[in-house]
């Protein structure tokens, strides 16, 4: 009689092991209606709304989803706005000068080497030509390229030149067009300068 009884009380526990608690319906509706609320809100009625400016990322901005949604649309190889094109023969100036020329040349950062024009002196021989600017990188005296060489050594090219004239070529733009990553090649720099 005993394992009867432990047998009804097992099968008793067991029936209520399968039975599913009442399920209050309009908690649950309203639950999964606020998450999907929350989604459209997130994301837009639509699923393609605006981004809040703090989440947009490249990814959206690289795929033209940004967060105005009449902001123009920016073109990723869009080019700086002070780019200077230093394969563009246009972009340099040659001027022959006699010495002394008056120009003050300064040293670009150690990392780049090379030297620009700082300022010219008042009547001299570079002031009166009027070819030469404060922030033209000097690249070649005469057939001589000097583009990276560090300040003795360029200056040096200048003072050890023979000649009363001497030919100079600059580049007219900042250091960063010139030598860094969308500087000219070398062998375009060594054509122009050889007149080719």
């Amino acid at each position: 009689m005993k394992s009867s009884i432990l047998v009804a009380a097992a099968t008793a526990s067991c029936a209520h092991a399968f039975v599913t608690a009442p399920v209050n319906t309009r908690t649950s509706v309203s639950t999964n209606m606020a998450l999907i609320d929350g989604v459209k809100s997130a994301f837009g009625g639509d699923g393609m709304g605006e981004l809040d400016s703090e989440r947009e990322t490249p990814i959206d901005r690289w795929m033209g989803w940004n967060t105005k949604k009449d902001a123009p649309q920016q073109s990723i190889s869009k080019e700086p706005s002070d780019f200077v094109d230093s394969m563009d023969s246009k972009n340099y100036v040659i001027a022959t000068l006699t010495k002394p020329m008056g120009i003050v040349f300064e040293e670009n950062d150690s990392e780049i080497g090379g030297i620009f024009a700082l300022e010219l002196s008042e009547g001299s021989s570079a002031e009166t030509a009027g070819t030469v600017r404060p922030g033209d990188q000097l690249v070649a005296v005469g057939e001589k390229k000097v583009s990276g060489l560090v300040f003795e050594e360029a200056l040096g090219t200048i003072i050890d030149s023979a000649a009363d004239e001497v030919k100079l070529v600059f580049f007219r733009g900042p250091s960063k067009f010139l030598y860094g990553p969308a500087g000219a090649s070398q062998e375009w720099l060594d054509a122009f300068i050889k007149g080719e």
